[in-house]
């Protein structure tokens, strides 16, 4: 597998209108990248663009903060799904992480993973508010609900994606689920960093320039 096809170009800035959504998506198109991720409400417009490629479209749900209630994360999840979403990213109560209100974290991914009905999840764990602890804690819990992925970081937080958590995430899943290494990957340098690490697909607002 070439790193190209572990890339999610990713595009979730609150300004981008269907032209950008239209330029990721020929670019993946184009290097052949594993998805173009973006928010929600542009899930129509990249699956229109993208059908008749091997292209999958991701998108986020409960994006950035998590702080959601969990009705509402699984109603965007399953929304994005009838619309046409292969892959979704949701990212995980982390004051409830904190406060060790472990039944409610899963439930939460748990009620996203229902919603999808078998589309890939992907959570997003938001590492660099959370101890090394949580974060094993926040895979355990992924792990449980029933997710495919554990995923670093939503890039719009304090930091972003850090090779010795990438490698504890992986430690922490092992064989059972895959990690995503998401935030701050600029370089074709820090993509490798990552997959050395264990990363099994890179998220990336500039994909082209990983490759």
């Amino acid at each position: 597998m070439s790193i190209a096809n572990m890339i999610d170009h990713t595009m979730l800035k609150a300004d981008a209108g269907a032209e950008i959504i239209r330029r990721y998506c020929q670019e993946a198109k184009e290097y052949e990248f594993a998805s173009v991720c973006v928010n929600s409400c542009n899930v129509p417009l990249a699956v229109w663009e993208l059908k008749d490629s091997s292209v999958s479209v991701c998108c986020v749900v409960g994006f950035p903060l998590g702080a959601m209630l969990t009705s509402a994360k699984a109603f965007e999840a399953s929304e994005s799904v009838k619309a046409g979403a292969d892959e979704v990213d949701m990212v995980i109560n982390i004051g409830a992480l904190k406060d060790k209100n472990y039944d409610l974290v899963r439930e939460d991914i748990r009620a996203v993973v229902d919603a999808c009905q078998g589309k890939l999840v992907k959570v997003i764990l938001e590492n660099c508010l959370l101890t090394k602890e949580e974060i094993a804690k926040a895979c355990q819990l992924s792990m449980e609900a029933g997710a495919q992925y554990v995923k670093t970081s939503t890039g719009f937080s304090t930091g972003g994606a850090v090779a010795e958590d990438v490698a504890l995430m992986k430690k922490t899943v092992g064989e059972k689920l895959k990690v995503k290494a998401s935030g701050g990957i600029r370089t074709p340098k820090e993509a490798e960093t990552m997959i050395l690490a264990g990363a099994d697909r890179i998220g990336a607002g500039n994909g082209i320039a990983l490759l």
